[in-house]
């Protein structure tokens, strides 16, 4: 959808306005935001499951990765997510067995269950591989030294065999044999 360029002119004027909170307390309340009203996380907290356990489970994972980009997020978002989920398939996987008496439909359900946990535990597996490459290639660019400026090289005063002695160009002359200038005597 194409906007005007007077909207969009005030829609950058209001952003300055909005930047977000800026104290640390402001910046902690809002943290899982996005995690609480996100598109996704509406599928993943159920309303019986504890929320406070899914962001432990976050903080555990931020803690341990500290992830530093945008990109690292997404990682860490993954692992957490299928970690989060993969509990939730092991209780399935429980009521499936204790409460569903027909074997043909245990067999469908548990079925369904293997898959989306083979899903999540590779997406899981996907994402810490992902985040480790991520880490790695971060510690190298930074581990890699800033260039230093090359100074250009001062000159030094010429000197070896190869330079001309500070003979009298006459005398040099002599010294080959050949009449010079200065001694010829036509």
């Amino acid at each position: 959808m194409l906007i005007s360029k007077k909207s969009h002119e005030a829609n950058v004027k209001n952003a300055q306005h909005s930047s977000g909170p800026t104290s640390e307390a402001g910046k902690a309340a809002v943290r899982h935001n996005a995690l609480k009203y996100g598109l996704r996380t509406r599928a993943t907290i159920l309303p019986w499951e504890s929320e406070d356990r899914y962001f432990q489970l976050w903080d555990e994972l931020e803690a341990e990765w500290q992830p530093q980009t945008r990109t690292e997020r997404a990682y860490l978002e993954t692992m957490v997510t299928s970690q989060w989920l993969l509990r939730r398939m092991a209780v399935s996987e429980k009521q499936i067995l204790t409460e569903v008496n027909n074997v043909e439909k245990q067999y469908k359900l548990l079925s369904c269950v293997y898959k989306q946990r083979a899903q999540l535990e590779r997406a899981f597996r996907n994402a810490v591989e992902d985040m480790k490459r991520s880490v790695q290639s971060r510690a190298r660019r930074q581990a890699v030294p800033e260039p230093h400026p090359v100074r250009p090289a001062e000159p030094r005063a010429p000197s070896g065999p190869w330079l001309m002695s500070p003979e009298p160009l006459g005398q040099t002359i002599a010294l080959c044999g050949l009449p010079s200038s200065n001694t010829d005597t036509r």
